[in-house]
């Protein structure tokens, strides 16, 4: 009888291993599974990215091409209207705005350094401060010794003082003492280093640029921008526009993937043996 009760205790104990052996393997298996899947979907989703982001610098090809169209009617206005096309699966939307319409950084008048900070919600008398903060940043110092304007700097507990020379980027902009982050994000697709004119070209100015200008009120900016609305390319490529220009490329695929690319280009024109173009700047995203 003891015998009996003994094989039947050493059947359920060897049930029992079995049972958990097998439970570890489901465990085991089903982990397994669980990762082959993140791993299909994270392979899913840098196709998808690769395939957007390679859509969107087509974009940017695209409309480096069309600025410089053998067919005048065929070339885009740079003026931030968008244009759209298909690029295999994506859907791909293009603007470009002409930077001799943004405000430059290092070349434009006060005024419209003022004009542009308050059109971006700063108050007169704030805008004027922060006006002549900019203007101190770009000039260079007029006499020997200490500046000033460089102690304000240092009694805000900033480690750094003005370059005394031009802005070498638009993010410089954000050191300048007094530059409020959402100012800041406001302006910063609206200004340039690279049009060397002291006010914003009106035929190409972005929105809040045209309110940069002096003498822009609301009526007249709504009338700039219902002329240039009816502007065709060749009449509009007439207007004095510049050769560098920003693009903005963004590509959608049919599942929502998205991707931008930013890139500020120079003309060459077009020649034997000559590059038709030079990249000033490139960025991969909408951040900074």
């Amino acid at each position: 009888m003891r015998r009996l009760d003994l094989h039947a205790t050493q059947r359920g104990v060897a049930l029992l291993v079995v049972l958990w052996a097998c439970t570890l393997l489901a465990v085991l298996l089903g982990g397994y599974a669980m990762l082959a899947r993140t791993e299909g979907l994270q392979a899913r989703y840098a196709f998808a990215q690769t395939q957007a982001h390679y859509a969107a610098e087509a974009g940017i090809a695209r409309a480096i091409y069309a600025l410089q169209d053998p067919q005048p009617a065929q070339r885009w206005i740079p003026d931030g209207r968008p244009y759209t096309f298909r690029y295999g699966a994506a859907n791909v939307q293009v603007a470009v705005i002409d930077e001799s319409g943004k405000v430059d950084l290092n070349a434009a008048a006060p005024v419209v350094l003022t004009g542009l900070f308050t059109a971006a919600g700063m108050e007169p008398r704030a805008a004027q401060v922060l006006t002549d903060r900019v203007v101190t940043w770009r000039s260079f110092k007029s006499t020997v010794g200490p500046d000033p304007g460089d102690a304000a700097y240092a009694a805000a507990g900033l480690d750094y003082a003005p370059r005394h020379g031009p802005f070498a980027s638009i993010e410089e902009l954000r050191m300048v003492l007094g530059m409020p982050a959402a100012v800041y994000r406001t302006v910063a697709p609206q200004v340039t280093l690279w049009s060397g004119r002291d006010t914003p070209n009106p035929a190409t100015a972005p929105p809040l640029a045209l309110a940069a200008i002096p003498g822009m009120d609301a009526a007249h900016i709504a009338q700039a921008q219902q002329a240039r609305a009816a502007l065709d390319p060749a009449t509009a490529m007439a207007s004095g526009g510049g050769v560098t220009h920003s693009i903005r490329s963004q590509a959608t695929l049919a599942d929502g993937t998205k991707a931008v690319v930013r890139a500020t280009i120079r003309l060459r024109g077009i020649g034997a043996g000559a590059q038709p173009y030079a990249v000033l700047r490139w960025q991969e995203g909408d951040g900074e």
